[in-house]
């Protein structure tokens, strides 16, 4: 008999994760360059932009914690659009439904449902996910969750980038199918300090877009 679980029942930590789609963190760094390396400049009015982002999110942040659906309206999804990705060729579906079948020819076979708050596909091809928690969940902690998301590609034979937020953090994810499934993580970015990290996650997203783009 097939057991269904939602994925945020079934994934919280990242053994669970990593044993279940024999996922493993790999030790190659080159592996994911696109967050640090040939990243293109922005203007002088996307700098703008992102200061009134982070002005915007540190001043609701003041009167307490925030909720998932306003750290994504304040923080991640302005990000995504600033970064082209709300338009050609890429095209945004919210809260996407995604369904993964493990051990599916076994009597133990096991059902995981979820939603992506953020998906992003070029033609049918996923090219990014958006993954956002309330500001009281640690943004380490949301990984294995969107891992699991991620595993559900369609299209294993290319791999996908994720970001995920809790507001006060960023982590960029990417993920590939390719032999033995991997993935690694980049460093975290703040909001808080006066430097505004946004800088480098906008540059971020956007050469992403470019590489696949390009490639």
């Amino acid at each position: 008999m097939v057991q269904q679980r939602a994925v945020t029942d079934a994934i919280k930590t990242f053994a669970d994760v990593e044993n279940r789609f024999n996922l493993r963190r790999t030790e190659d760094e080159q592996f994911f360059t696109e967050w640090y390396e040939d990243l293109p400049e922005i203007s002088d009015v996307e700098k703008e932009s992102l200061d009134l982002i982070r002005r915007r999110y540190l001043y609701h942040l003041t009167d307490g914690n925030l909720t998932e659906g306003t750290v994504t309206l304040l923080m991640g999804s302005p990000l995504l659009e600033k970064a082209g990705f709300y338009d050609p060729p890429f095209k945004m579906r919210g809260e996407a439904s995604v369904e993964i079948v493990l051990d599916e020819d076994d009597e133990d076979a096991e059902t995981l449902r979820g939603r992506i708050d953020v998906l992003v596909v070029q033609n049918r091809f996923w090219v990014a996910l958006l993954e956002s928690k309330r500001t009281t969940i640690s943004v380490m902690s949301a990984l294995p969750q969107t891992l699991a998301y991620m595993m559900a590609n369609p299209n294993p034979e290319q791999a996908v980038f994720g970001m995920v937020t809790n507001g006060n953090g960023i982590i960029f994810v990417k993920l590939s199918r390719q032999g033995t499934p991997q993935y690694d993580v980049s460093d975290t970015f703040s909001p808080a300090p006066l430097r505004n990290r946004l800088y480098d996650v906008l540059r971020i997203l956007k050469h992403i877009g470019q590489v696949v783009t390009e490639g």
